[in-house]
């Protein structure tokens, strides 16, 4: 018996909900922008564990077997930790909203979100740079942008 995906949390409540057709697509990509995710991030050497001198993250992006770097993210630290343990000098992070990670992100960068998981998405290069777009314009109306 496959063991079941027990939502930790809104953004995994409606992913569930999109990847079972009860939640648009676009409806869900909408809402994602919105939502907190967790990216993971190099520790620095020699330093203490989780605490960062440097302003500047170093995500962990893979490449695919196209070529195309990967920024790879969860919907949760928890759902990181079995993933990572394939990474061990990414034992850090920092928990956002996935539109100011995408402010942050080159063109031509695809994200996999819970990748290896039952309930996980990935999204091409190009989707990313729609949902930039999407979160640019949305930001563009709100005070301060």
């Amino acid at each position: 018996m496959e063991p079941t995906f027990n939502a930790h949390n809104d953004l995994e409540t409606k992913l569930v909900a999109a990847q079972q057709g009860k939640l648009d697509s676009n409806v869900f990509m909408e809402q994602l922008l919105d939502s907190q995710i967790f990216m993971p991030v190099e520790d620095e050497p020699n330093q203490i564990q989780g605490f960062q001198r440097s302003t500047r993250a170093n995500p962990l992006t893979l490449e695919n077997e196209d070529g195309v770097n990967v920024l790879v993210l969860f919907t949760s630290p928890e759902r990181a930790k079995g993933f990572l343990q394939e990474f061990p000098a990414y034992s850090g992070g920092l928990l956002t909203e996935f539109s100011w990670i995408l402010g942050r992100i080159g063109s031509g960068v695809a994200v996999s979100i819970n990748p290896g998981m039952e309930f996980g998405i990935d999204l091409d290069p190009h989707t990313v740079e729609q949902l930039i777009h999407l979160s640019n314009a949305r930001n563009q109306g709100k005070p301060g942008a």
